[in-house]
């Protein structure tokens, strides 16, 4: 069963009320050949949800993220969800990005309860089609780093850190980029992993009103936390 406080991510599309969110709407241009890829948006706590908490979200909720290794080719140092491209033998999204989770943080997909399987979003860089899989972690396992040249960290992040106001504004990136972003345990998580969880948070009802017009430069955001700066 879907716990109460996740029903509404489970069978809400992701939203965009403020019209700040590029990446929900990332098509391929028509003639391209794509790469199916799938990645798990895992949200873990307790299935009681908190009465008092908006969208009674219970206040041990998480998300798991990943921090890729600085030396991969594509998109290093960034905060992902664990995931990856789908291999041929794969059924579906869902189980590309259950192994792909396994293969990157050691979780057991047994525990594991898919909820929902979310519009492809296209990732240009990397020619990806991405598959976001929303799920809810029923047994938590233990998990970690399996391989340092994939992955740097491996995080269960508070969703109450992210949903916090004082830790989102928009990024905008010399490339063009602009889009939503998070500051929580010295990482930022910006462009599509950041796209996800704000279009997610749009529907949940546990968002708090934060400041989407506070737009700051990606390389000086990105400067100030490998120096241990925090925005006031």
């Amino acid at each position: 069963m879907t716990p109460y406080w996740l029903r509404r991510v489970a069978t809400l599309d992701p939203g965009d009320p403020h019209g700040v969110n590029p990446i929900l709407d990332r098509r391929p241009p028509r003639g391209i050949d794509v790469r199916p890829a799938a990645v798990l948006v895992l949200f873990g706590g307790s299935p009681v949800p908190d009465p008092l908490a908006r969208g009674g979200l219970p206040a041990d909720a998480d998300v798991l993220l990943t921090q890729r290794a600085p030396t991969l080719r594509q998109h290093s140092g960034q905060v992902a969800f664990p995931g990856g491209a789908a291999d041929p033998e794969d059924d579906g999204p869902i189980r590309t990005a259950l192994r792909e989770a396994q293969e990157e943080t050691g979780l057991e997909p047994s525990g594991v309860r898919p909820l929902a399987v979310l519009p492809e979003i296209f990732i240009p860089p990397s020619g990806f089609d991405v598959t976001p899989v929303v799920a809810y972690w029923e047994q938590p396992s233990p998990i970690g780093v399996v391989d340092p040249g994939e992955a740097a960290r491996v995080v269960r992040v508070p969703l109450r850190d992210l949903l916090d106001p004082d830790n989102r504004f928009q990024v905008r990136h010399s490339r063009g980029y602009q889009g939503p972003a998070f500051q929580v345990d010295g990482m930022l998580v910006w462009g599509f992993t950041a796209g996800v969880l704000a279009g997610l948070f749009a529907v949940s009802g546990w968002e708090i009103e934060w400041d989407h017009r506070d737009v700051r430069d990606f390389d000086v955001v990105l400067a100030e936390l490998e120096a241990g700066v925090v925005e006031p």
